[in-house]
């Protein structure tokens, strides 16, 4: 129409148009006939999906929308007795998802446990995904049946952060779930033993690295606390304490040899141990070494004529 030459070829339409008046030339169907539907026998467990891959802690996963109890979905706000009858389908339905144990998590209070104690922790999102599975892999297993929900949220996530090399202390994350640390203790030893996955144990290193980066403490510091974990991990009488109580103790034992004065306060407060526990790691480990540079001496030969 507009006497042009120049055509342009566009992939995405499979059209041709042109460059000057945007007249559509030819164009082709980009499907001829719809797909022939799938088979039920052969397209379960295919693998086949559409869209991108979702995390399973992703915002996609979830089913619909959690509304208030107080208000319809359009704004407006219910009697007492539709509260009530909501309420009470509320109840049912955490009383019914509890119960299943090869389920989902999307529709269950575990997911919102899991990433609150994630916030206040300061976790990685890959963290709270291992979580996760270490939740299903437990629930399925029926190792928390007559368990708290915040107990055996924060036996998952002090076993994530394990599995992740964290370091997280079993006070850190009972205070963080908002339940007593020896419920969590003894649920995670249930975890420990009854999930069949492997957590390993968090190396005092860690918590050395963390520790010292709170305190500001020299590079100096930190090779003198290395050294010392060494010898105490040799020692058979420190190797029953906790890693954050060593850890701590070694700390303050180091700065202080150092001139790089850190209270006992300071000490405590970032290692998450009271002042008593650390006054006395201190001076166990002082008088363990102490026995043992004695003995030392002793039995060195006497070379005096």
């Amino acid at each position: 129409m507009c006497h042009s030459t120049h055509r342009i070829v566009d992939s995405a339409r499979s059209e041709t148009c042109c460059a000057e008046c945007g007249l559509v030339l030819d164009d082709v169907a980009i499907l001829s006939s719809p797909p022939p539907p799938p088979d039920p026998q052969t397209s379960a467990g295919s693998g086949r999906g559409i869209g991108p891959f979702v995390t399973p802690g992703g915002s996609k996963r979830l089913l619909g929308s959690t509304l208030s109890l107080t208000r319809d979905g359009q704004g407006r706000r219910l009697d007492w007795h539709r509260r009530y009858e909501f309420q009470h389908l509320k109840r049912v339905m955490q009383r019914q998802t509890s119960r299943v144990t090869d389920g989902g998590l999307e529709r269950s209070p575990v997911r919102g446990e899991i990433q609150v104690a994630g916030e206040k922790m300061g976790l990685p999102p890959i963290v709270l995904t291992e979580t996760e599975h270490v939740y299903r892999e437990s629930k399925a297993r029926g190792l928390f049946r007559g368990r708290s929900l915040p107990a055996s949220v924060g036996a998952c996530v002090y076993a994530a952060c394990r599995r992740y090399s964290i370091p997280r202390t079993l006070g850190e994350v009972a205070a963080a779930v908002g339940a007593e640390r020896a419920e969590v203790g003894r649920t995670f030893k249930v975890v420990q033993r009854g999930s069949g996955l492997s957590i390993p144990g968090v190396g005092a290193k860690s918590f050395l690295a963390r520790y010292a980066q709170e305190l500001a403490l020299s590079p100096r510091v930190r090779s003198t606390v290395e050294a010392m974990l060494d010898e105490a991990r040799d020692d058979p009488e420190l190797s029953g304490l906790s890693p954050h109580g060593l850890v701590a103790a070694l700390i303050y034992l180091a700065a202080e040899s150092n001139g790089e004065h850190r209270s006992r306060a300071q000490v405590a407060r970032v290692s998450s141990v009271t002042e008593v526990t650390l006054r006395s790691t201190s001076r166990l480990v002082q008088k363990v070494w102490a026995q043992d540079e004695q003995n030392g001496a002793n039995d060195a030969p006497d070379t005096t004529s």
